[in-house]
């Protein structure tokens, strides 16, 4: 059996949606140089709904195909939907991840969070705090 999987290396070699928004209504950036990935996600929202995100991501094929694919899953989706994705969800997507590259799905779930709650700190819109994990926790795969 592969290591990864097809969708995992189609993401990895062809990525979608890489690159900057310039005046990004939202963005947000998780990571750790320690474990040697970075991901910075960039909104652009209208009326509620994502209509354009981009990423960067310094790291791993996992961390990057997590990135492409988990911004093709909230394009074009209201940022209460864009809320909900999990890292499950990215992990599936993409037909799995080995257990030692999870991670990179949680860093995708959490770099979206932080660009939606860059958003709404930017325009004084209230949210549940709970919903959002910690400024750079990290802690799912670095224990520094």
């Amino acid at each position: 059996m592969a290591l990864y999987s097809e969708k995992v290396m189609d993401h990895f070699r062809n990525p979608r949606n890489v690159g900057v928004i310039e005046n990004a209504d939202g963005v947000g950036e998780v990571g750790n140089p320690v474990c040697g990935d970075i991901m910075k996600i960039y909104l652009k929202i209208e009326n509620d709904i994502i209509t354009d995100v981009k990423f960067e991501t310094f790291g791993c094929g996992s961390a990057i195909a997590s990135s492409s694919m988990a911004t093709e899953l909230i394009k074009g989706k209201p940022l209460s939907e864009a809320l909900t994705l999990t890292n499950k969800a990215v992990t599936e997507a993409l037909d799995g991840l080995p257990a030692h590259k999870l991670h990179c799905s949680v860093l995708a779930e959490e770099a979206i969070k932080s660009a939606v709650k860059d958003y709404y700190d930017k325009n004084g819109i209230e949210y549940d705090k709970s919903q959002f994990p910690e400024e750079n926790s990290c802690d799912h795969c670095c224990k520094v």
